[in-house]
């Protein structure tokens, strides 16, 4: 159930006002901060509510404390995490160069259970499904498995991403099409996180033994009520950390 920012603890609201003014170039990467006087009064709240809000954003990674100069700006701070919907292969890369993705399989396929009950796809239709496996500089891979909803539905629901799929380069992921096709247009996601192990075929395609434990994501996109995406993404161990922004 999601919380309203009235019921937020005010040090919590008061970090997110700063944290958003920082990400939206405000704050500047490698800026100084305005001294604790002057930032109170430009944002109308006490001394001590701010020291601690600017405590937790250092603790967080976004500011840094340097000697005689004040807090300061990182250049580099973290990306938003799983809440913000956004490909798998930047939300995995740690703020630096996107995960490389290898195309495996590029078909259409029956529904099975999965796709039946999360894209509401009727028997006998035909699915864009696309299997990547994603890698990184010293990381694991992490297997991705996509499919997008009949074409009829995208059609009338988000013709630009039926579009952007026929016409997408190997190399992309489903997720990266559809949020490139959907300037504009807004996109609610539902994922949920579970363990796993590989199995024999997954851990030969990430050169793993069959028994390693694994994080399953599973994820659905909609436009409005209507499902767009599925996806189940596979994480062995050693593959790389999957933010997940929490807050209350």
């Amino acid at each position: 159930m999601a919380v309203s920012r009235q019921q937020r603890r005010p040090v919590v609201v008061l970090y997110e006002r700063i944290a958003d003014a920082i990400r939206e170039g405000v704050y500047p990467p490698g800026s100084t901060l305005p001294s604790e006087p002057r930032l109170a009064g430009e944002l109308g709240v006490s001394r001590p509510a701010l020291r601690e809000a600017l405590l937790l954003l250092q603790e967080d990674g976004l500011l840094s404390v340097r000697r005689g100069v004040g807090r300061t700006v990182n250049a580099h701070p973290p990306r938003r995490g799983y809440e913000h919907l956004q490909p798998l292969e930047h939300l995995l890369s740690g703020g630096g160069a996107p995960l490389r993705l290898r195309p495996l399989l590029r078909t259409t396929e029956e529904p099975t259970d999965f796709t039946a009950q999360h894209l509401l796809a009727p028997a006998g239709s035909e699915l864009r499904f696309w299997e990547s496996l994603l890698n990184g500089d010293g990381a694991t891979g992490v297997l991705s498995h996509e499919w997008a909803a009949p074409e009829e539905t995208l059609e009338a629901a988000h013709p630009a991403f039926a579009a952007a799929l026929r016409e997408a380069a190997p190399a992309v992921s489903m997720l990266a099409a559809l949020t490139g096709a959907s300037r504009g247009i807004a996109l609610t996601a539902h994922s949920g996180v579970s363990a796993t192990l590989l199995g024999t075929r997954r851990g030969r395609q990430l050169d793993r033994a069959a028994d390693t434990p694994a994080v399953l994501v599973t994820q659905v996109v909609r436009v409005g009520e209507v499902p767009v995406l599925a996806a189940k993404h596979v994480l062995a161990t050693g593959a790389a950390a999957l933010p997940v922004r929490q807050s209350n």
